[in-house]
């Protein structure tokens, strides 16, 4: 059986040309280009809460680093390095082997170096620290929207919570929507370059990571403000044969609190608007004006229906110790 630094050196030591010095020492040294500030975040994923134990190494590997990428996207900074730790119950090689497929897939996808980590035997569990480079002064925060913003969505939040709604049995999904779903939950794609061209443009910014209302719940609480969505500015789910037979209520909630879907909530001021359609445009990509910002409660976030009427939800999205 293969030791630990035996398989890191065989599936996870690779070349690492941005680093000054990457895996193989105490730590990584790393160089930032001139005048750029550094962008970190960390992401935990734990076998049976954030993923199920059956999911395919190979879309495990892409989705552990995604997750992270994603964070880095909000915030409108460019990926550069990251690094890996994980606990494994045995080990398994050809497990390995497609988990560092798909994980390095997804590193070479959005130009990242993986400069380090460490293994050890426990519960399946994955810990990733991404690093990317942002412009000093112009990171996309959560704390700059302002009353009167418009509020967006790029996307069509909802899929990955219907392709795990599908997997626990709660809904028979038909295809082509079953595996569109399903790649939405397993192997999303960090919106990096729209976060990216929101620099300078959009006010604040956040990956919708736990659901579209919690997570836009953070920018109203950072921005000391309020937020109203209205349901039908929401992007539609897809049509196809015995789509409409699911229940409206698991569609409402997987859409507005279902999480997992990795697109980007932010605010612009309403001046932005042409803008706003002009990157849709270029990154053909969706992105949709759901409402706006308010004055009101701090941290609410209210969704009306077609007449006006708010709607009310028992929750907004996934809370680990709620």
């Amino acid at each position: 059986m293969a030791g630990e630094f035996a398989l890191i050196d065989k599936y996870f030591a690779r070349p690492t040309p941005s680093a000054i010095l990457g895996p193989g020492d105490d730590c990584a040294l790393l160089q930032t280009s001139p005048g750029m500030q550094l962008a970190v975040t960390t992401d935990m994923l734990v076998a049976g809460t954030h993923f199920l134990p059956e999911t395919d190494p190979l879309n495990l590997g892409w989705k552990a680093l995604a997750v992270n990428v994603s964070d880095l996207a909000a915030m409108g900074a460019k990926p550069r390095w990251a690094t890996l730790a994980g606990a494994l119950p045995t080990v398994d090689e050809l497990w390995i082997a497609k988990f560092a497929e798909g994980f390095f897939a997804c590193a070479a996808e959005y130009g990242l170096d993986i400069v380090g980590g460490d293994t050890t035997r426990g519960p399946l569990n994955l810990c990733i620290t991404a690093l990317g480079e942002v412009a000093p002064g112009q990171a996309l925060r959560r704390d700059g929207a302002k009353a009167g913003d418009l509020i967006y969505v790029s996307g069509r939040p909802g899929l990955a919570s219907l392709g795990l709604a599908h997997l626990q049995g709660k809904v028979e999904l038909p295809e082509p929507w079953r595996r569109l779903c399903q790649a939405a939950l397993e192997k999303p794609r960090p919106r990096v370059a729209l976060g990216q061209r929101l620099v300078g443009i959009a006010s604040a910014a956040i990956d919708v990571s736990d659901g579209l209302l919690a997570d836009l719940g953070h920018i109203a609480q950072r921005s000391a403000l309020a937020a109203d969505v209205r349901l039908v500015q929401l992007p539609h789910l897809p049509k196809g044969p015995n789509f409409d037979s699911i229940p409206r209520a698991l569609a409402l909630d997987c859409q507005l609190a279902g999480g997992d879907d990795y697109e980007l909530c932010f605010t612009v001021a309403p001046a932005q608007n042409l803008q706003i359609a002009q990157i849709a445009a270029e990154l053909e990509l969706p992105l949709w004006c759901i409402g706006q910002m308010t004055a009101g409660k701090v941290g609410e976030v209210t969704v009306f229906d077609p007449d006006g009427n708010a709607i009310a939800f028992d929750h907004h999205g996934y809370e680990h110790f709620g």
